[in-house]
This record gives structure tokens, C-alpha cells and sequence, in this order.
């Protein structure tokens, strides 16, 4: 591919000829998401979300998208923890999709599943999710797989359009963090947007009713009610990235582990741009196409 997206290394297209022995095994934690401090949210997702993270809005080009924040520092991931384990019940589907993802072709118009070689979960042993089967044939996990990537497609467009009607509002504002941990040492993080709440409570009564009739002020709210997910962003940078969450997980959790198997059911600048590309990607994804993620959902 072109352009490396966030957490892919070397991200190529999917066949049989390359890739026709090859299993998926899950379980392998998320050491990929090491040195990434933010990745793209779906509105869907805010109800989640909002709970563990802080979800705020990045500018990528012309387009404004949801993401969540997972760092204060460049390549830092403070919800992951040292055993690569994930530190919060709820895991973004961003990531979930890994270690799969759709590569546009020059017109757009059509797309190509391709795959992580660096995810260390591919292998050639037959551990895991076959990715074909003995014809040659996409397997029945890859089948699977598609029904994750339709659906965060089709998420994705609501996004887009979701975050378009932020704009046209003229909601959103830019927005700066500030920490100050035990030791003294200041911090402060930027390059995000936020809604501003004097803006909206001065939307005309029409506008709030349309943003009410939609669901899309709740989310709105759900977003606001996010920002204080930043004091737990603090603490954590006070413990050394551990915190609340890890260990009380369950089979039902939404932190299974990357590109799950049947069994499982399961910032800024250049990131936002590489994680706008990402999406992007998912727009008009055709129907042959597939993704990571198996049996899950986005919420």
C-alpha cells in the first residue's frame, strides 16, 4: 500500500497465491498499538466509549472525524499495559479490525482486502482461522470477517456525516489538555477539537430539535460527558499506564483480542491523516472484500 496506516507495517493485498496457507490465530495482544496515542471512533461507538476514553474530533484535510484518545506523549498508548494485555472493558473497533484493511484503487472505486505481514498472529503452522479453505476459496472466517467490515462501512458514512453537520453548525473549536503529574512535570496535549457548549446552547430551537430527533445531540453530550476521561488519562500517566478496568474483563467484553476467531465472537497531524486514509478506505467497500474481526460487533 501506498500509505502505512497507524498501526499496519506492512499492510499487502490478500490472495491466494500469497496467502493460501495462511491461518489467523488471536490472542496475541495489542503490542501493535504501542506507539499510537489516538485512533478513529465511530459515532456508535460513543456510548462505549465515552465511558473509558476521552472521544473528541480531529481534523484530517478537509474533514473533521471522532477519535479516541489513548496517550498524552507521541507513541505513547497508555491503555495498554506490560503483558500487551488492554486496559478498559471496551476496545475501539478501529482496532479490532486489525490486523485486516481495505486498500483503495486510484479511482476509488473499487477495493482490496489486504493483511498485516507484520501481525505476528499470521502464520503458516495452521494455528487459528484458515484464510482459505481446501478449493482455494475464501473460508467461512473470512465470510465472517465481512460482515464486521460492512457494518463499520456503513457506520463510518454516518460518521461522515454526523461530523459534516458539526461543522455546518459551526460547533467545533480547538481544544488543549494540560496534566501536572506528582513529580511537577507539566504536560499538555493539542491538536484536537471539542464542541463548545456555549455554541450549542445558542443553536436556534429548530436546530436542537433536529440534532434531538436524529440522536445526534445525545451524542453530542456523550462527547461532552468524555472530557473528564482526561483525569483518568492523568492518573494513568501517574502509575505508569496502569489502571482501572484491567482484569475484571469477561468472555463478553468488547476487549477480545485482535482478528478473533469464531470461538471469541469477537491524534493529530500525520495519524489523523493516516487514520482518515484508513476510513476512507472502508467507504465503498464491494462486496467481495473483508475484514478482521470476526462475529463481533461495533457496540
Amino acid at each position: 500500500m501506498a500509505t502505512q496506516l497507524l498501526i499496519y507495517e506492512t499492510a499487502v493485498p490478500v490472495s491466494n497465491a500469497r496467502h493460501g496457507t495462511c491461518s489467523v490465530e488471536a490472542g496475541k495482544g495489542f503490542a501493535f498499538t504501542r506507539k499510537v496515542n489516538s485512533v478513529p471512533l465511530m459515532a456508535v461507538e460513543f456510548p462505549q466509549a465515552a465511558a473509558e476514553y476521552p472521544a473528541v474530533f480531529a481534523q484530517a484535510g478537509d474533514e473533521v472525524l471522532p477519535a479516541v484518545i489513548l496517550g498524552v506523549r507521541q507513541n505513547e498508548n497508555l491503555y495498554l499495559a506490560d503483558d500487551d494485555s488492554w486496559r478498559a472493558k471496551y476496545l475501539p473497533a478501529f482496532v479490532r479490525r486489525y490486523p485486516f484493511v481495505f486498500s483503495p484503487s486510484e479511482d476509488g472505486q473499487t477495493f482490496t482486502l489486504c493483511v498485516d505481514e507484520a501481525f505476528p498472529g499470521l502464520n503458516r503452522e495452521g494455528r487459528g482461522q484458515a484464510l482459505f479453505n481446501a478449493e482455494g476459496k475464501a473460508s467461512e472466517y473470512v465470510d465472517q470477517v465481512l460482515k464486521f467490515l460492512q457494518e463499520y462501512r456503513l457506520q463510518f458514512l454516518r460518521t461522515q456525516a454526523f461530523c459534516k453537520k458539526l461543522k455546518e453548525l459551526d460547533l467545533l473549536e480547538p481544544m488543549q489538555a494540560q496534566f501536572t503529574l506528582p513529580s511537577g512535570e507539566k504536560l499538555s496535549l493539542s491538536g484536537f477539537l471539542a464542541v463548545d457548549r456555549k455554541r450549542l446552547k445558542a443553536l436556534p430551537a429548530e436546530k436542537l430539535h433536529e440534532l434531538a430527533a436524529s440522536d445526534e445531540l445525545e451524542l453530542i453530550y456523550l462527547h461532552l460527558h468524555s472530557m473528564r476521561n482526561f483525569n483518568t488519562l492523568k492518573d494513568r500517566l501517574a502509575v505508569g499506564g496502569s489502571a482501572a478496568g484491567a482484569g475484571d474483563q469477561s468472555p463478553g467484553d468488547e476487549t477480545t483480542s485482535p482478528a478473533a476467531d469464531k470461538g471469541d465472537e469477537a491524534g493529530k497531524g500525520e495519524k489523523a491523516e493516516k487514520g482518515r486514509k484508513a476510513d476512507k478506505a472502508d467507504e465503498a467497500a464491494g462486496k467481495n472484500n473483508a475484514a478482521a474481526g470476526a462475529g463481533a460487533k461495533l457496540n
